[in-house]
């Protein structure tokens, strides 16, 4: 089959598709000046990241025919729904980093940062929000599962924002306390934040345009939503001791005071004096106070904490997905998890 830059040559073929139809929804009066701005709001902010989560769903799509050719009308179904899926992602970025303050993302200004943009990124939070129901309709109306599509998506937007309410209310301004912070609540919060969406909702569009009934994959879902955790757990390690120039931004977890699962594990590995600095100095924008939990995060050794972690991780999903009845979704799952393991970005 095609390689991946012809791949992803191909799905970036399909985003200029979509883009064009919403271009020219029949159900809203187009003028040049609206459609400047939707196009412009959607090429900075949907095509820009690592289309992982999109480009799965093809991947996935693929594997679950097992290596049988794809006719050009599914291809572009399975990237039509990896770009819902980016679509999806968009939207939640841009009103977070209103939500967070945040300056810089995929290594650009926020959207609300550009001038000009400011608060009216709220509204095209919403737009892009609304454009997912309206490619489902456009290219998914007569199939048998376009009820559990637009299910599917409704859930996961659900979880996704109820695991924002989680982050937001723990972080509130003047109740800051870190002794709240747990492995339970930092679990909680990353699986309907992150999991759902990035891990289970692309195997899961591909597993109904394969004709799969989803409540016969909960098995799948777990292993999914494991991964989705795992994959966190390096994003937070990543905020801290990545590359910015790798990762894309500049990670701002310990002046937010995050939940993150180096501050929970610091917690857990602290002995009294160095719990006060934590206490002290977690959640300070000064540099001089990250500086101190940063020393302090390599005094404990949390590098080589997150290093066990991970192989524990890698050996337990790899142990689950071999559990797995079916070799097809085995392949699928392993797919992700090879794609994540050890990552730098």
């Amino acid at each position: 089959m095609a390689n991946p830059s012809d791949l992803r040559t191909v799905f970036l073929g399909v985003y200029s598709v979509l883009k064009s139809d919403l271009l020219n929804d029949p159900a809203f009066e187009w003028t040049d000046a609206s459609r400047q701005w939707v196009e412009r709001m959607l090429d900075y902010n949907v095509p820009g990241g690592k289309l992982n989560r999109g480009l799965s769903v093809v991947d996935s799509y693929k594997l679950l025919k097992e290596g049988e050719d794809l006719t050009e009308d599914e291809v572009f179904l399975a990237s039509a729904l990896g770009w819902c899926i980016e679509w999806l992602q968009a939207y939640f970025l841009v009103l977070d980093d209103i939500m967070d303050s945040s300056h810089t993302r995929r290594g650009q200004p926020c959207w609300f940062r550009v001038p000009k943009v400011g608060l009216i990124a709220v509204n095209d939070g919403i737009m892009l929000r609304n454009h997912i129901p309206r490619i489902l309709k456009k290219h998914f109306r007569q199939k048998p599962y376009y009820v559990d599509l637009l299910d599917l998506f409704n859930e996961v937007e659900f979880q996704t924002a109820s695991g924002q309410m989680i982050d937001l209310i723990t972080t509130i301004e003047g109740e800051k306390d870190l002794s709240k912070y747990s492995l339970p609540l930092h679990r909680r919060i990353v699986q309907y934040k992150t999991a759902y969406y990035s891990f289970y909702l692309p195997v899961a569009c591909a597993l109904l345009m394969a004709g799969e009934n989803l409540e016969n994959h909960v098995h799948v879902k777990d292993v999914l939503i494991d991964m989705g955790i795992y994959f966190q757990v390096q994003d937070d390690y990543l905020d801290c001791f990545g590359d910015p120039e790798k990762i894309g931004k500049i990670g701002t977890d310990i002046e937010d005071f995050k939940c993150s699962w180096l501050v929970v594990k610091a917690l857990e590995h602290c002995n009294e004096e160095q719990k006060k600095i934590l206490f002290e100095h977690y959640g300070k924008a000064d540099p001089a106070d990250v500086a101190k939990i940063k020393a302090l995060y390599n005094d404990i050794n949390l590098q080589g904490v997150f290093a066990e972690y991970e192989s524990k991780s890698y050996n337990r999903l790899t142990r689950s997905i071999d559990a797995h009845p079916s070799k097809t979704v085995q392949a699928v799952l392993k797919s992700f998890l090879d794609k994540i393991y050890k990552r730098q970005k």
